[in-house]
């Protein structure tokens, strides 16, 4: 039996790895083709082209890599024509999948997108090209399965693969002697993005915020998780041409739960890691920047006010986010401080998080594997 797997960037690649392991359990001598990065990679997945190809957001971004990701596209779509799995799993990166999706649904390939669009929050209108491309769609929140239920798109629930991996109860103390830190002093970490592109416009501001915050804090220390060499270059270029070369930094390679486990606080641009800062129950403020056409394209498309996963799940702001205009140093800074100094506040935040850990965990990859097995006999 062969499986297509797509996933597009470092979130899309743990969620693959995860229903990858889980399938290969259930199904022995499953082979999985695709594209993947290393945890993938590492659980059996031969990934035809390099996952960093398709870590791109906004759409001037987009653009400017946009010959070279059309192409990658055709070549797969040949590719799965020429050598039929019996299903495509598209793991997230919905603007590369779906298009793929349609193309492989029309030649009879059964499809499975692995985690819904947003189409709740922005581009609703996503949900006519779905239901032409997608056999079945995998959501990890409760509230989307309605979506689909309504539009006749057949849809499983399986929560999120996040609350069933990281602990109820995260304990710092472990982590800081994991990280080798001490555990009187203040720490915050800093998680400017997995992409390049992200980090490229978010580094320059973590490290003026950085500065600002270490000038009226003596004792802290600043915890910078990186997913690859390219953005730890990207970073450090930034790091010494802004004067932060004195700043108490440590820059890690991966380590990101270690150093949100550890950290009292964390500065996360928006995205999956603001799921994973609430399920390790760290306080956090959500921020992000992008190209201004970009910015002001989404915005028109979007519906709801917030952006951030943990404050989308509550419906309502539980932590602060501060975006493009509003993301300056000045006001990440107050906001990062705010939220260290103010005990009941990080109670709350814990007690928050904590309902909505229980509300995730539901045996993901199981679920997942149940839905897609009926594709494989």
């Amino acid at each position: 039996m062969k499986v297509g797997i797509v996933a597009g960037e470092a979130s899309g690649d743990l969620l693959g790895a995860h229903l990858v392991k889980a399938l290969k359990n259930r199904v022995p001598g499953v082979e999985f083709v695709g594209i993947g990065g290393p945890k993938m990679q590492a659980a059996g997945v031969n990934s035809l082209f390099p996952m960093e190809k398709l870590a791109v957001r906004g759409y001037v971004e987009v653009l400017r890599h946009y010959r070279e990701i059309v192409k990658i596209r055709h070549k797969l779509l040949r590719h799965f024509v020429e050598n039929p799995p019996d299903v495509f799993i598209g793991v997230d990166a919905p603007d590369f999948n779906l298009d793929l999706e349609l193309g492989l649904k029309k030649k009879g390939i059964p499809t499975v997108h692995y985690v819904s669009p947003s189409i709740w929050a922005w581009r609703g209108e996503r949900i006519h090209k779905i239901a032409r491309a997608v056999s079945h769609m995998l959501v990890l929140f409760p509230f989307e399965k309605k979506i689909y239920d309504a539009a006749g798109i057949p849809a499983t629930y399986v929560g999120h693969p996040s609350a069933d991996m990281l602990p109820e109860k995260p304990n710092r103390i472990a982590a800081r002697e994991q990280l080798r830190l001490p555990q009187n002093d203040q720490f915050i970490a800093l998680l400017p993005g997995s992409r390049q592109s992200e980090v490229h416009y978010m580094a320059k501001l973590f490290v003026q915020t950085a500065r600002m915050i270490a000038a009226v804090s003596p004792h802290v220390h600043f915890l910078v998780p990186l997913l690859s060499r390219e953005t730890r270059n990207i970073f450090e270029a930034e790091l010494y041409r802004a004067g932060g070369g004195d700043l108490p930094l440590t820059i890690l390679f991966g380590h990101a739960h270690d150093a949100m486990t550890a950290a009292d606080a964390v500065l996360v641009a928006s995205g999956t890691a603001t799921l994973e800062a609430a399920l390790l129950k760290c306080p956090m403020v959500i921020t992000y920047k992008m190209s201004p056409l970009t910015w002001r394209m989404m915005q028109r498309k979007k519906y709801l006010p917030y952006v951030g996963l943990p404050n989308i799940l509550a419906g309502r702001f539980i932590v602060p986010e501060l975006l493009q205009d509003d993301a300056t140093p000045e006001n990440l800074s107050q906001a990062v401080l705010n939220l260290v100094n103010d005990g009941p506040v990080r109670e709350k935040l814990t007690r928050a998080f904590s309902r909505l850990h229980l509300d995730l965990k539901q045996n993901t990859a199981e679920r997942a594997v149940d839905a897609i097995l009926p594709f494989l006999t």
